[in-house]
């Protein structure tokens, strides 16, 4: 597919698309008019990376967990420095921080749509009849 339908199926615009190929987190093969030409694994790929970004990881710590990510999973890591380590020890933790956070967040609004269907909203006393 050419970057434009990566662009459209992944919601990412091209500009963020060539940027993660010049990172070398993906890659385009070149059609004979120079287009771009991507596989369809990189949909996915593209929200794995989108995902990593967003948890706060730079782009020099998601190309090397990058193959992780894959099935099969083959983990080979011979520059991993204690520093590098320390780093995803860090980020694993901001991670489950967040997650804690929005599944918090995610039961709060839960629970409010739950009391709100119900008629009865969660920070207002239930109505007692006019003239009790």
């Amino acid at each position: 597919m050419r970057i434009g339908e990566l662009s459209e199926r992944t919601g990412t615009p091209r500009r963020l698309l060539r940027y993660y190929e010049e990172q070398g987190l993906i890659m385009a093969e070149r059609a004979a008019n120079g287009y771009r030409e991507y596989d369809e694994r990189f949909v996915d790929r593209v929200a794995q990376i989108r995902g990593l970004l967003d948890a706060g990881l730079p782009t020099r710590i998601i190309k090397q967990i990058l193959p992780c990510l894959d099935k099969p999973r083959t983990i080979y890591f011979p520059d991993a420095t204690p520093e590098m380590i320390a780093t995803l020890e860090e980020q694993r933790d901001r991670m489950s921080e967040r997650v804690e956070c929005l599944t918090r967040n995610r039961d709060a609004i839960a629970e409010y749509l739950d009391a709100v269907r119900d008629g009865n909203p969660p920070d207002r006393a239930p109505l007692e009849p006019a003239g009790s």
